[in-house]
């Protein structure tokens, strides 16, 4: 190796090291929260190898205690991991520690400075943007003119289902492209958008390899990986993709679709959105409620298919609650009267949340204390809703399907009013999108299995259904066997 190479990584090495010298000087100065011991450099990495992220991380809580400290490389990461600990963090903190820490990839093109889902709450464009989200998106009123492409689009993925009618079928395939579809028709009234639909699939697996710049974040300038660079070429590309659908609309004229982007493009035309932020809204809506949606869906049908005594609850309600007459669909209003299909689909997302950790939270004030412990300014908090949603003091038989938990709990919503059940975040940090999903997830589950029967590949049990988890590096908790089933026409 050539003398300049050498002091090249000498250089590269020595900084992270600083690093830690200087965070662990500051970490003395005040009662951190226990942890496993950290090594100069790669901090607590070596603890989490192997398996999955959220089991990890709950296996050290169980060491060091549900609010615990780890060194992610360079960076102090405190992480929650109970019920009562996420609640006094919640009650007590929410302010306090609602910005984000914003990864290095989505801070490509500005789009973090855009997005809702990293700007922080303090700033008058998130209150801006979550604002017009609550009242030009996912409101009663807007999801209500929507109604009829979300039927359509769940009537057009049955008919690929019928189309498949004795064959074996990766049901997560087929829904991913379904709900996809689905979320074109209600954004922006339009079919067949499979480039974007690609193109979006790629920059979700750039957004998810890990990155050197955020276990080392003075490194970020060297973008050492290229993940930066090339997270905005394709974001670039879908942004382009984005222009010209709004400018073909804006060509249309007066002609009203009723749609999101016309919302969106009403509100631009009073100055409170830019041309800008209708494209990073857009952006933030498709990628990231087609690939959740698809993983909710298929968890809970893996968990009905693995529980026949619930699978046949759920007909039966049906049965009793819906009109019995020859090729009628279902509609999002029959879901209302199937109070314990939602529960299933509840209790499937408590025991496998779509995102186990939840984005990171930045504290930006002194003062948050957690358990008893000291979070100061500018400390990660991470909090693992797996492990919360599993916590023994918080649940009865919290590793065992029960969906009659959720009956006649109203408290028990999504909405994350009791901090034991958070599958899509509580607080400031809610998921905007959550009105849709409490709407869609439902109704996709409840026609499925109205409209078809479902059967295990030839030879196989119930009890052989594989739910192992696969953690993946885009915060997602997937099937790590994908669910194969046969769907036959329902008689």
């Amino acid at each position: 190796m050539a003398p300049q190479q050498c002091l090249v990584w000498i250089a590269l090495l020595a900084v992270p090291l600083l690093c830690y010298v200087m965070t662990y000087t500051r970490r003395a100065a005040c009662r951190w929260p226990p942890g496993p011991r950290s090594w100069p450099i790669v901090g607590n990495l070596l603890d989490l190898r192997g398996g999955n992220l959220h089991h990890n991380l709950a296996r050290l809580a169980r060491a060091h205690g549900p609010v615990m400290t780890l060194k992610l490389g360079v960076v102090s990461t405190v992480f929650v991991s109970s019920r009562d600990a996420a609640w006094e963090a919640f009650a007590k903190h929410d302010r306090r520690i609602a910005a984000r820490n914003v990864p290095d990839t989505r801070r490509t093109v500005g789009h973090a400075d855009r997005s809702m889902v990293w700007l922080p709450s303090s700033d008058p464009m998130w209150k801006t943007l979550r604002g017009i989200a609550a009242t030009h998106v996912f409101s009663p009123r807007s999801l209500a003119a929507a109604h009829g492409a979300r039927e359509r689009a769940v009537q057009h993925m049955l008919d690929i289902f019928r189309g498949r009618a004795g064959l074996e079928v990766d049901i997560g395939h087929v829904l991913y492209h379904s709900i996809f579809d689905l979320l074109t028709n209600t954004i922006f009234s339009l079919d067949g958008q499979d480039k974007l639909r690609d193109l979006l699939e790629d920059i979700v697996g750039l957004l998810a390899e890990p990155n050197m710049s955020d276990l080392y974040p003075l490194l970020r300038v060297l973008d050492l990986q290229g993940l930066r660079r090339w997270t905005a070429t394709h974001m670039n590309h879908a942004f382009h993709m984005l222009e010209k659908i709004i400018d073909t609309r804006l060509g249309e004229g007066k002609h009203y679709h009723g749609d999101v982007l016309d919302a969106l493009l009403t509100v631009m035309t009073t100055g409170k959105l830019s041309r800008q932020d209708v494209k990073a809204m857009l952006f933030d809506i498709l990628a990231a409620g087609t690939e959740t949606t698809k993983i909710t869906v298929e968890w809970a049908m893996a968990e009905l298919l693995r529980n026949p005594g619930v699978m046949a609850a759920v007909h039966a309600e049906m049965k009793a609650a819906l009109p019995q007459e020859p090729k009628r669909m279902i509609t999002e209003a029959d879901v209302a009267k199937l109070p314990y299909l939602q529960a299933a689909v509840k209790e499937s997302m408590r025991l496998h949340p779509v995102a186990p950790l939840l984005l990171p939270h930045l504290v930006v004030e002194e003062g948050v204390e957690i358990g008893g412990y000291a979070v100061p300014k500018g400390a990660t908090v991470i909090f693992n809703s797996w492990s919360i949603m599993r916590d023994p003091a918080a649940w009865e038989r919290p590793e065992e399907f029960v969906p009659e938990r959720f009956l006649e709990k109203a408290e028990l919503g999504m909405w994350g009013k009791e901090v034991k059940f958070i599958p899509l975040g509580t607080g400031r940090r809610l998921c905007p999108a959550l009105p849709m999903v409490e709407l869609l997830v439902p109704f996709m589950v409840a026609s499925m299995l109205h409209a078809l029967e479902w059967r295990l590949p030839q030879g196989m049990s119930p009890d052989q259904v594989d739910v192992t988890e696969r953690y993946t590096s885009n915060d997602t908790l997937v099937m790590d066997v994908p669910l194969k089933v046969v769907p036959m026409v329902a008689t």
